[in-house]
């Protein structure tokens, strides 16, 4: 098997899904979310200054927990480890990522859009899986169907959850976490309001808690 996630997190269930476009807006917005109840993150590489922010917050902000998501090819997986990554983060999972990933003993969670995927996931070691993107693929109704035939997988629903549903979706017995977009959308990072970022962390972390 391999390294779990979830030994990984603690307390609450939820993962703000951030995209850093300014180097300098890493400190800031990593202690926001962590002073406010959410320190497990994911910083997605969908940035020039993804890799920076990463290493910065992984080495000046106690108590955070750093995850690295779009995670795509195997030099995105080494790159995201010498930055300081705590776990990675796959939208989906491609034949050579998935070799890699075998030879790694790297705490990291697989992206799965079918069943099929779901199982070829599992054979190679991960019980824990992102179900991308979640809505679109039917959501709760989606973790709901494949609760029966793969009832040993549990996820981590990521696209379209919102303040609306992520209570419903937290509450199914294969959901081990949610990830989303809507507690630091890039807009508000953009603008540097921390303060509304911090509001909406600490709502997040009472639905996970």
């Amino acid at each position: 098997m391999h390294p779990s996630i979830t030994t990984l997190l603690n307390g609450p269930k939820v993962i703000p899904v951030l995209v850093i476009e300014d180097p300098e807006d890493a400190l800031p917005l990593a202690r926001s979310l962590v002073d406010n109840g959410l320190s497990i993150l994911e910083i997605t590489l969908r940035s020039d200054a993804a890799l920076n922010a990463i290493e910065t917050i992984a080495n000046q902000v106690e108590g955070a927990v750093v995850g690295v998501g779009s995670i795509l090819t195997e030099a995105q997986l080494n790159a995201a480890q010498s930055a300081g990554g705590q776990f990675g983060v796959s939208p989906g999972v491609s034949f050579k990522l998935l070799q890699a990933l075998e030879m790694s003993d790297w705490p990291f969670l697989p992206g799965a859009g079918s069943l099929s995927e779901m199982l070829t996931l599992r054979d190679a070691g991960f019980s824990q899986q992102k179900l991308f993107p979640a809505a679109v693929l039917g959501g709760i109704s989606m973790l709901k169907a494949v609760a029966g035939p793969v009832g040993d997988i549990s996820f981590c629903p990521t696209g379209g959850i919102n303040p609306d549903n992520a209570r419903d979706y937290l509450s199914q017995s294969n959901v081990f976490a949610i990830g989303g977009t809507w507690i630091a959308p890039l807009d508000l990072v953009r603008a540097k309001d921390w303060d509304e970022i911090g509001r909406r962390a600490a709502e997040a972390a009472m639905l996970g808690s």
